[in-house]
């Protein structure tokens, strides 16, 4: 009698523990994958673009895919070629960032238009993932 006891009080216990852990473990995965995915920034666009040749300019415009954290965001510029000039190493050009109102833009400001010569921009951005994020590429100006 006591054995048939134990044994309906464990069908009664497995019943009422999947009854409700069903449930409880449904709604954990459900809320984890609804979560926002937290991804890197990746760079949409740039002007000027990678590889091009432009006219000469005192601003380059990078655009994010995620809001930057503009305490983090960084650049450099350096002019590694120059017509009619032998460079024996790059120079690096003053520049001046910031973050835009939207938080998606990153604008590079030089005081005076780049002069004739290939450039290198670096960057580095941080969105709310907190992973550093560094980048870059060459241009021309003509």
């Amino acid at each position: 009698m006591v054995r048939v006891f134990r044994i309906v009080q464990h069908i009664k216990t497995e019943f009422t523990m999947r009854r409700f852990l069903t449930p409880a473990l449904a709604l954990a995965v459900a809320s984890m994958s609804s979560a926002p995915a937290m991804a890197h920034p990746k760079l949409l666009s740039a002007t000027p673009a990678a590889e091009s040749t432009v006219a000469p300019t005192n601003r380059i415009e990078l655009r994010f895919s995620e809001k930057l954290i503009a305490q983090f965001a960084g650049a450099s510029l350096e002019m590694t070629d120059m017509p009619g000039m032998k460079m024996h190493a790059p120079m690096t050009m003053k520049v001046a960032t910031r973050v835009s109102a939207d938080g998606l833009g990153f604008t590079i400001v030089t005081a005076k238009p780049l002069p004739k010569g290939s450039y290198k921009l670096s960057y580095h951005v941080v969105s709310s993932d907190t992973h550093r994020i560094e980048g870059g590429y060459s241009f021309k100006v003509q």
